[in-house]
């Protein structure tokens, strides 16, 4: 008798422990500050600035979320500094086990933007699929499912234009998930990009990993190559850093300064200009990010 198998990832989520390892905790690109509170009456508040250290240019937002985990209901309102009107409401486990449904919709009445998301997720032990309909895009209905079984994972992903009548982008992929490895393989826009990921929990404070991209309409040939490295300090402080084959060096340190404060640093060297002046302006970033929550 075979044992119960665990809800797969999502698509999305599919090399997520490698993605998260390369990509999270490297705040260079700016200085950002995040406020998060919460009420008794299970609202949270959030407000979120970031400045942007390449054009300068500041942007901001606030959210309210209502979570009534009861029955499974999150109501999320969100104001940006760009004057842009965010809704979300997400239902689960409400009409049937398994089963979430969200809308998102957004209107920016400066440049009379407007967009509207259906989403539709079933889980259940083995797989895991979703479907979302884009209502103003295209309308667009894009559908994936992930299969998983004794730590193997099989996904898919397609979107299919309803006006034109004709499947716009597919993709695929194959992994294998155990308790301290992860290996992913993506065949992405309509498999002409092809990734493979790697992630592996060396101890309880050493993490690696390491993602390799080829583009087959890339005009230069070749992989592109990055692998990266997280260590825990002690139980308040970690530090990471990764590398690409294009030889820019990025490094990244977090600390909890006390409960509810969290302070991140980033640095991203160019060691191939590393004594070069460039006249487009400076060739290395450097970046913070401050976390206040309650």
């Amino acid at each position: 008798m075979s044992l119960p198998q665990p809800v797969p990832p999502s698509w999305k989520d599919l090399g997520k422990s490698s993605n998260d390892l390369l990509g999270k905790d490297y705040p260079f690109h700016g200085t950002s500050l995040e406020v998060k509170t919460k009420t008794p009456s299970n609202v949270a508040f959030k407000v979120g600035g970031n400045r942007d250290s390449k054009s300068g240019v500041i942007a901001g937002d606030i959210e309210a979320k209502y979570t009534d985990k009861k029955n499974g209901l999150v109501f999320t309102e969100t104001w940006t500094t760009s004057n842009a009107l965010k809704s979300q409401l997400e239902l689960e486990n409400y009409l049937a086990k398994g089963l979430k449904l969200d809308i998102a919709t957004s209107l920016t009445p400066d440049k009379g933007q407007k967009s509207a998301l259906l989403n539709v997720v079933y889980k259940q032990s083995g797989v895991h699929t979703r479907g979302a309909f884009d209502v103003f895009k295209g309308p667009t209905f894009t559908t994936d499912t992930v299969f998983g079984r004794d730590g193997f994972l099989f996904g898919a992903e397609t979107a299919y234009n309803v006006t034109e009548g004709k499947i716009t982008r597919y993709a695929a992929a194959i992994g294998y998930n155990a308790p301290e490895y992860a290996v992913t393989v993506h065949g992405l826009n309509n498999l002409k990009t092809f990734t493979a990921s790697y992630y592996h929990r060396v101890s309880a404070d050493v993490e690696a990993g390491a993602k390799a991209v080829y583009d087959t309409k890339a005009t230069t040939s070749g992989v592109a190559l990055e692998v990266g490295t997280k260590a825990y300090l002690d139980s308040a402080a970690f530090v990471k850093a990764k590398i690409n084959n294009s030889g820019v060096l990025a490094l990244g340190y977090t600390q909890a300064l006390r409960p509810g404060v969290k302070a991140s640093f980033g640095l991203a060297l160019d060691t191939q200009r590393l004594n070069e002046i460039s006249p487009t302006g400076p060739t290395h970033k450097v970046g913070a990010n401050i976390v206040f929550e309650s």
